[in-house]
């Protein structure tokens, strides 16, 4: 084998490397809903699906009955119980189309009449308690869904009767906010009651003493320290020692005017480090624009290829 044998095994090698990374799948885009998900029956919402710049075609569709529309959105003005279901999309750049978007179950409410909940033993919980949140309707489901405002998921919890316990052990702060539960069927997973009317959970903490009221103003040094503390004597602390300060029939008190001074000055420093840092970073950035500009110019638009035909659904 001659010494440029290797040389030319790596070239082919990189090549068809090239050739299956082209021929691959693209990246999937993303698909949401505005303004939500949950959309009330007779409510608009809109789905959306966005992928990288320039894209040939988009294709949103919707799953179980297969509908697909070949735009990057989907208006719905009117929900109603044929929308509810499964969608997903996907789109095309040249002859290659990207993997399907991940799935987005669009939910219909307000199908059934809304059930009732509560916390046991109350809605006011003291931390580290535990609370139960009951969701109870009039129907028979067989699963009911809680929700608390500001959570990116629900808790689902399946039942055979008319109601589900949704236990909360140990709460914390992070567990007061407003929930609210739903009902349904599994037969039918995208066709929801109405929501319940909200509940606020509130999670109270040990009872705290009343601080007490300073019987002087306190040191400026003492309020650029930003610690929490109270005023009983009138000490105030200083980078060097403790010193006692007495109120003069005047009024004045030349050693707050010192730390009042002092803490002054170091506030002009800080002003000016930022001020200085400010002006850097405006200078970094205009000339980081100004590069971008310059390499703009010399780019050139690849020419628009002509759009292929659609696979086979």
């Amino acid at each position: 084998m001659s010494p440029a044998s290797p040389t030319f095994f790596y070239i082919g090698l990189c090549v068809l490397q090239a050739i299956q990374a082209q021929s691959g799948p693209l990246p999937k885009p993303s698909l949401r809903a505005e303004p939500s998900s949950l959309v009330p029956l007779g409510q608009p919402v809109t789905l959306r699906c966005q992928g990288p710049r320039d894209v040939d075609l988009y294709r949103l569709e919707k799953l179980k009955p297969e509908k697909y529309e070949d735009q990057d959105f989907l208006v719905i003005p009117t929900m109603e119980r044929k929308n509810a279901g499964r969608y997903r999309c996907s789109y095309q750049n040249g002859s290659r189309w990207s993997l399907p978007s991940d799935q987005l179950e669009l939910i219909a409410t307000g199908v059934y009449a809304k059930p009732s909940l509560s916390a046991h033993p109350g809605s006011a919980v003291p931390s580290g308690k535990d609370v139960t949140l009951k969701c109870h309707s009039q129907y028979s489901f067989d699963e009911f869904v809680l929700y608390k405002e500001g959570d990116t998921g629900p808790l689902m919890r399946p039942e055979k009767w008319y109601r589900a316990n949704f236990p909360i052990m140990s709460v914390t702060a992070a567990h007061s906010g407003t929930y609210r539960c739903y009902s349904l069927s599994s037969s039918s997973p995208y066709l929801w009651s109405a929501p319940s009317d909200p509940l606020i959970l509130v999670v109270t903490g040990p009872s705290a003493t009343p601080s007490q009221v300073p019987t002087e103003v306190p040191s400026p040094m003492t309020e650029a320290s930003r610690r929490p503390s109270i005023l009983t004597t009138k000490k105030v602390s200083t980078t060097e020692k403790p010193m006692t300060i007495t109120a003069s029939p005047d009024g004045s008190s030349p050693p707050f005017d010192f730390a009042y001074q002092h803490y002054a000055k170091g506030n002009l420093v800080r002003i000016c480090l930022g001020a200085m840092i400010i002006i850097i970073l405006v200078g970094l950035l205009g000339e980081d624009c100004h590069s971008r500009k310059k390499r703009l110019q010399h780019r050139i638009r690849a020419g628009q290829r002509p759009l292929p035909p659609l696979p086979l659904a």
